[in-house]
């Protein structure tokens, strides 16, 4: 009887402490890591996000960006931060990939991060100049299979993930496609409109500006729905491959052993955060939407997106630059 009562007092304690814990954060400012330049579609997320939430908290959210190492030197940060709620991350695709992309293995998303919540997503595209010859994904497909490996694309670079979506489609489409690495979406974009590129893969942030000026046109998205920004313009899945999707996704992630009620404190107010008019408006800005989620639905499509990067980068033998 003594040790029920002792056992009953050790878990009234421990949910005392965390409850105290949940109304006292944060008291100081938080800090968001960003793994890319300043400017780029995930720091566009991030800033919008941080926003939203030093408004609803009450404290600020500095934006931090270290870029560098394919996004690892920030996740290496974050990893090596207290879990304590005050250094968090948004994160994309390379979450996911680069534990199978980079030897050795620079972390492991299981034991070294804490899922909070899924922010968006934005489609990654295939375009060609106004006047390129492939204007329908039907004619790029049927020139790139008489001619295997002509067919010129750039991308930001080998292992980002354009180049990854990329690949997914050859495979879905069983083509071959001569890849030209880019150290940047922009660069591909200024040689395709040059006339030294067939296409390029690229987020729709990256294509929309030239789209609309009339210098590009965009062949085909690549994520599960049409575009918003777009209406007009079909998915890969419309057009012959049912269930291709290959979306740049964003998501807020926290050191490994962060508190679960910090964890439930952050997720509450990121799905306040993303009901708000301007965190829509700056994902639909860039032809994306929102994705709220449950944080068990994250840490399962993290677990299935790592597992189906590997798949790629095995199958293809990805090499990061």
């Amino acid at each position: 009887m003594k040790k029920i009562i002792f056992s009953l007092l050790l878990v009234t304690s421990a949910l005392f402490g965390a409850n105290l814990f949940a109304q006292e954060y944060p008291n100081k400012p938080i800090k968001v890591l960003v793994g890319y330049a300043p400017g780029g579609a995930v720091d566009l997320v991030a800033r919008t996000l941080g926003k939203s939430l030093s408004d609803s908290m009450g404290q600020a959210v500095v934006i931090e960006n270290k870029p560098g190492g394919g996004t690892n030197i920030a996740v290496r940060q974050l990893i090596d931060s207290p879990p304590d709620g005050y250094t968090l991350m948004v994160a994309a695709n390379a979450l996911a990939a680069n534990m199978s992309l980079y030897k050795p293995q620079p972390f492991d998303i299981d034991k070294d991060i804490t899922p909070i919540a899924m922010i968006g997503r934005v489609p990654v595209v295939i375009a060609t100049s106004a006047d390129g010859k492939y204007q329908k994904l039907s004619d790029l497909i049927k020139a790139a299979k008489s001619n295997p490996d002509f067919i010129t694309y750039g991308t930001p670079g080998n292992g980002a993930t354009p180049h990854m979506a990329m690949k997914f489609f050859e495979q879905a489409a069983g083509i071959s496609l001569k890849h030209i690495p880019y150290k940047g979406g922009s660069p591909a974009i200024t040689d395709l409109i040059g006339g030294q590129l067939d296409l390029v893969a690229v987020n729709m942030l990256e294509v929309a500006p030239h789209v609309k000026s009339g210098k590009l046109k965009i062949v085909a998205v690549m994520s599960a729905k049409r575009s918003p920004l777009f209406p007009d313009i079909p998915t890969v899945a419309e057009s012959g491959f049912q269930g291709f999707e290959a979306s740049v996704w964003y998501s807020l992630i926290a050191p490994a052993k962060t508190p679960p009620a910090i964890v439930k404190a952050l997720h509450a107010q990121v799905e306040k955060a993303l009901q708000s008019k301007e965190m829509m408006e700056r994902l639909g800005s860039v032809g994306g939407e929102v994705s709220p989620g449950t944080t068990a639905q994250l840490t399962s499509y993290l677990n299935s997106e790592r597992k189906r990067y590997e798949k790629l980068v095995r199958e293809a033998n990805i090499q990061p630059d």
